[in-house]
């Protein structure tokens, strides 16, 4: 008898517990494919410039590892390659490779367009037997800095009224002719 009573109650309970009616949302979402691609499509578009003047503009699709490029106002798909570094995309007639803000584009295997960072770099050596290593980026204004051989120092340019001017948080490099300064929180580490 309390066998049966028993699962009488447990039955009950499961019936009253299904007939609940869920609450409903007001303002819910529909969440489809589509949606869940574009949001997850990992997109870069970069513009870089030629010494010509020449624009050539990129979007990268590191998702599904293709690139549009416009160029001249030609739109050019690309297939992401197997590169040994840097980047590789081609279809049948344009080939796109490059490594850091170096970039060359191939049509039928002449090259149409080319940009290379102007690159500029510095060894120096103080009294002190310090020694300064700089690699100036003139293209993006920005130096990377190696003080006796130590941990990369990145600084951005500025505007000086003459010589040069960069810097970070900490650092500041400063020179004119072949005077160069770099401080650190307004003491200086090197001097020539």
């Amino acid at each position: 008898m309390t066998k049966k009573i028993l699962t009488i109650a447990v039955l009950a309970a499961l019936s009253l517990n299904a007939c609940k009616e869920t609450p409903r949302q007001e303002n819910a979402e529909t969440i489809t494919a589509e949606s869940i691609e574009k949001v997850a499509d990992d997109i870069v578009t970069i513009t870089s410039t030629d010494k010509d003047g020449k624009e050539l503009e990129m979007s990268f699709n590191n998702t599904k590892g293709t690139t549009t490029v416009n160029f001249n106002g030609e739109i050019i798909e690309l297939i992401e390659q197997k590169s040994a570094s840097g980047i590789w995309y081609k279809n049948e007639n344009y080939e796109l490779r490059g490594k850091g803000n170096d970039i060359e584009l191939k049509k039928d295997g002449n090259v149409v367009f080319s940009h290379t960072d102007d690159i500029v770099t510095e060894s120096l050596k103080n009294k002190e037997g310090l020694t300064l290593d700089i690699t100036f980026n003139n293209t993006t204004n920005e130096a990377k800095v190696y003080l006796n051989g130590g941990e990369q120092i990145d600084l951005v340019g500025q505007k000086p009224a003459s010589g040069i001017w960069y810097k970070n948080d900490h650092y500041e490099l400063r020179g004119k002719g072949e005077n160069v300064e770099l401080t650190k929180d307004g003491k200086t580490v090197f001097k020539n």
